[in-house]
């Protein structure tokens, strides 16, 4: 019998993105970023942040990481990108290389992202700009963002975080999103590479809620059977 490979992982792993990655798996364009601020939910270590605002963008991180010990967890997400290689290598027959080229390049990817996130968080000058939070109950006013991005947390981890879970939390990325603001997450698929179950149920949701939902096309090929993100244009007031 024939057993499907999948990625195997106990508990939220850290994320290690760049900018150009986010760019690409959600298709932005500039004007999509200089509406006002910008949130990365559940960022890790990913140097999205770091980098918008270096292109003289507004941006924040949210993560429930990002309290204290943050330092002991830096070293720790260093330390989870040998083990995540590691993981990748034994199947990356399944994967698609075109972007990273390689399984090297992807790894240094990672690692060069975890190095500008720790420099950028680490310094006293940004540290504002890196918030302890958690879905489904994020520690901002509502309306607060232009553009919310959410990237390799929900949908991923459908196995460990059920319809409840997801409802409540698309409701609270679309409740600190600015009227006429945008909501933008990836992927769609979870760690056995299937589209969420409950997707269907969950557009209707934001339909109801005054959210209008698009699934558009990613340009980030990896992920097996993952070529959309899910765009959500807030109502305007």
């Amino acid at each position: 019998m024939m057993i499907k490979k999948h990625y195997e992982q106990i508990g939220v792993a850290m994320t290690c993105r760049s900018y150009e990655e986010y760019v690409r798996m959600f298709d932005l364009l500039p004007e999509d970023m200089e509406n006002g601020r910008l949130l990365d939910v559940a960022a890790g270590g990913s140097s999205f942040t770091a980098e918008a605002n270096a292109r003289g963008y507004s941006a924040y991180a949210v993560d429930p990481r990002y309290g204290a010990g943050i330092k002991e967890w830096i070293q720790e997400a260093t330390e989870e990108i040998e083990t995540s290689t590691a993981k990748l290598a034994k199947l990356q027959e399944n994967f698609d290389w075109s972007y990273y080229e390689s399984l090297e390049k992807h790894r240094a990817g990672r690692v060069a992202s975890i190095e500008r996130f720790a420099a950028h968080v680490l310094d006293a000058e940004h540290q504002e700009r890196y918030i302890d939070g958690k879905l489904p109950e994020l520690p901002f006013a509502d309306d607060s963002f232009s553009l919310v991005l959410c990237s390799h947390f929900m949908f991923l981890y459908a196995d460990q975080f059920g319809p409840e879970f997801h409802t409540k939390a698309v409701l609270e990325l679309m409740r600190v999103c600015k009227p006429g603001g945008q909501i933008r997450i990836y992927p769609l698929v979870s760690l056995n590479w299937e589209r969420y179950a409950e997707l269907g149920k969950l557009l209707e949701i934001i339909e109801f809620n005054g959210g209008k939902a698009q699934l558009l096309t990613s340009h980030l090929p990896f992920i097996p059977s993952s070529t959309e993100y899910l765009k959500i244009n807030a109502a305007k007031q």
